[in-house]
């Protein structure tokens, strides 16, 4: 069976970098980068704020389109997150990543069960 996939972009608090992202779990993966718990670009630049994303039935079409989008040239990804977030706020409590669902995966990680 195929796990859904997630395409995701993520920006710091600025809104001048832009990170984009594939998934098979879109919540845990927003965690991850909240906690800054992979040392990677996303880590140095900041980039913890869920402005888009998209869902998928197949892995490998998220992959595909994670490909295209990071072809693109800023303007074209700023009219994308603009039509579909206009404030540009911060998504990932509309995904359910909230203070509960942080926490348990901050614990899990803290006690090795992640990782």
């Amino acid at each position: 069976m195929d796990k859904k996939g997630y395409v995701y972009i993520l920006t710091n608090k600025n809104k001048t970098t832009l990170y984009i992202g594939v998934t098979s779990d879109l919540c845990r993966r927003i965690a991850e980068h909240k906690l800054h718990l992979n040392k990677c670009f996303s880590d140095k630049y900041n980039t913890e704020f869920l402005l888009y994303y998209e869902v998928f039935d197949l892995m490998v079409d998220a992959i595909a389109r994670e490909k295209q989008l990071k072809k693109w040239n800023r303007e074209w990804k700023d009219k994308m997150i603009s039509e579909f977030n206009p404030n540009w706020e911060d998504l990932s409590e509309d995904i359910g990543v909230d203070d509960v669902y942080f926490k348990t995966i901050k614990d899990a990680f803290d006690s090795g069960v992640l990782w």
